[in-house]
């Protein structure tokens, strides 16, 4: 079967062979940044909306096959609760025809999206245990194969797949649908070859909990605001909780007589690559990221559970187990419950730090939110912000609505400020690359402030203290992310989108809509960003989110042994003495200029 022939298996590929997949991936150079106008063009016609119709529409004169497939992606990494793959086996199930499930890794997708080494490490440890033989919740054990391709062009991409799919006879193709403008694109073109082959194309909802294109202003368009989109967002939910949070049925188990055809068996024994070139991690991290964040739904719903039913911990703010003994259940006192008081805290684990698995599909969302209805035995979802489990619900609800901008303004994963009054903003150097852009200098190498901002060596404890967790965890708290982002865009005036591609090329749970959502919000290039005239005092925000200086103390250890205000803002004698920098900028003088340049796009 030609399909096979591109399967990749890091233990047995020779060093040649790697070689050459690594300089195809570093050869490939994508379009970071469209021009205003084809931006526009595709506001005006968004993808997702084509597919859907086509979806809608159907095909004539399907033939009858002899398999299903699911094709999963990097946000499906589940069993339970997945909806493409729910509905694929109920269509394989009622045709007595077997179900197949297909992967495939692309590397020049990844570098496309700054993809990083973590998520891709993360994407193929998920990806093992839901193959692997003896384990509950694995296909494996359901007869069904999970077979993984590896492709370079990602041009070729589509007719790769759809080979596959006919090759094995396929009756129809089932997907969660991705709604980054490059993939809605490829699925098009899926759909319209599948068309002239005349197998059914399915693809659904799998990542909202409410999704895309229900919850629209009275016009009819995408919310650009938060506020009311939440409202809004809160009265579908309930009102129509049975298809929102409908838990979707796991996959049923194709008949072992599914071993008997010499077609399908092969699919049982291709292998899932330990890494991909170009995308390796080093011995160190890798053995940290399997420690900080284990694969798996067990491991996805005992860190939920951890945060539903246990109280915070100071041992936790670091890069440890996150199942580590030594929780304290608590009925009242767990984090979701004190959510709303200290969700900002940084120097203890406030947070739920489920983000990873949410973000490759471990953990369905839909599931966060049945879980807080059981612990409130309520039939209606709590989105009140003044409760913990409303406001963490509320946080949920900010990532349906960054998708949802994502779905309904597509040019924003296409390096576009929503707000294009602001793209001739004058930054310093590292302007990423816009043709339209004045007064800035395009340079691939790092400015020595860029490379001290990367390396949390600003001067500036919290700052430092976030971007060195970021490097060591893949991960940080949501308060650092803002703290850090504004720090780059308003204080040191350099483009957000460096700032957003650097934290994809570091995140585990890196995801454009979500990163890109916070870096505009951020810079007040978004949708119901942070206005330009209100920046960060580091120094302030330093107080608030780290009042006992024990996540300082833990990610910039020259200073472990200062005390209050000394730790958030050490003078220049006390900073020489313990070998920690001073500031690269003082905030008071930058934060003029910031005001300046914004108020004033294109001047100096």
């Amino acid at each position: 079967m030609p399909a096979l022939k591109h399967t990749l298996s890091i233990d047995t590929v020779n060093k040649a062979t790697t070689t050459v997949k690594r300089a195809r991936a570093n050869n490939f150079v994508p379009i970071k940044i469209a021009t205003a106008s084809a931006a526009a063009a595709v506001d005006a016609d968004p993808p997702l909306q084509k597919l859907l119709k086509m979806v809608r529409a159907g095909g004539k004169n399907l033939k009858k096959g002899s398999s299903i497939v699911y094709w999963m992606r990097m946000g499906d990494l589940r069993i339970s609760d997945n909806r493409a793959l729910s509905l694929a086996s109920q269509q394989a199930q009622k045709d007595c025809i077997p179900l197949v499930v297909l992967f495939v890794l692309s590397p020049q997708d990844y570098k496309a999206h700054d993809r990083s080494a973590r998520r891709i490490d993360f994407v193929l440890r998920n990806l093992r245990l839901i193959k692997a033989s003896g384990l509950l919740c694995s296909l494996a054990e359901l007869h069904i194969p999970l077979h993984v391709i590896s492709h370079t062009p990602r041009k070729s991409l589509v007719p790769q797949v759809v080979g596959f799919v006919s090759d094995l006879g396929c009756a129809s193709l089932y997907a969660n649908i991705e709604y980054e403008v490059d993939e809605l694109r490829r699925d098009i073109q899926v759909c319209e070859i599948a068309k002239a082959k005349h197998f059914m194309t399915t693809f659904v909802h799998n990542k909202c909990i409410v999704d895309p294109g229900v919850v629209l202003t009275k016009e009819g368009k995408s919310y650009s605001v938060y506020s009311p989109y939440l409202r809004n967002w809160m009265s579908f939910l309930n009102g129509n909780i049975p298809y929102f949070l409908q838990d979707c049925p796991r996959p049923r188990a194709n008949t072992d007589t599914i071993y008997k055809s010499k077609l399908l068996n092969l699919l049982f024994d291709t292998h899932i690559p330990i890494f991909i070139p170009g995308f390796e991690l080093q011995e160190e991290d890798l053995a940290r990221m399997r420690e900080v964040w284990p694969a798996g739904e067990d491991a996805a719903t005992k860190i939920l559970e951890q945060f539903l039913f246990t109280r915070s911990r100071s041992s936790q703010i670091g890069a440890v187990d996150p199942l580590a003994p030594g929780a304290v259940e608590s009925s009242k006192s767990s984090r979701i419950f004190n959510y709303d008081k200290q969700r900002d805290r940084a120097d203890r684990d406030t947070t739920s730090r489920i983000s990873p698995y949410l973000s490759a599909g471990v953990l369905s969302p839909r599931a966060c939110v049945r879980a807080t209805m059981l612990i409130l035995k309520s039939d209606q979802v709590d989105g009140s912000k003044n409760t913990g489990i409303g406001h963490w619900v509320q946080e949920l609800a900010w990532r349906d609505f960054y998708t949802c901008v994502l779905t309904g303004f597509p040019r924003i994963s296409m390096g576009r400020p929503f707000l294009e009054k602001y793209s001739n903003v004058v930054w310093e150097s590292h302007q990423a690359p816009d043709s339209i852009s004045q007064g800035a200098e395009d340079t691939d190498e790092d400015s020595e402030v860029l490379k001290k901002w990367k390396e949390g060596t600003t001067g500036v404890p919290i700052v430092d203290a976030a971007m060195r967790c970021l490097k060591e965890m893949g991960w940080i708290h949501n308060r650092m992310r803002m703290i850090t982002a504004m720090f780059l865009t308003k204080d040191l005036m350099i483009d957000w989108r460096v700032g957003e591609r650097y934290f994809m090329e570091q995140l585990i749970d890196g995801d454009l809509a979500s990163n890109n959502g916070g870096w505009q919000w951020s810079a007040s290039t978004g949708v119901d960003p942070c206005p330009y005239f209100r920046i960060f005092n580091p120094y302030t925000q330093s107080l608030k989110a780290d009042p006992t200086g024990e996540y300082i103390r833990h990610w910039v250890p020259e200073l472990r042994k200062l005390m209050g205000s000394d730790l958030h803002n050490p003078s220049a004698s006390v900073a020489d003495k313990l070998g920690y920098p001073k500031p690269i900028v003082k905030h008071d003088d930058v934060r003029h200029r910031a005001l300046r340049r914004f108020k004033n796009p294109g001047e100096e």
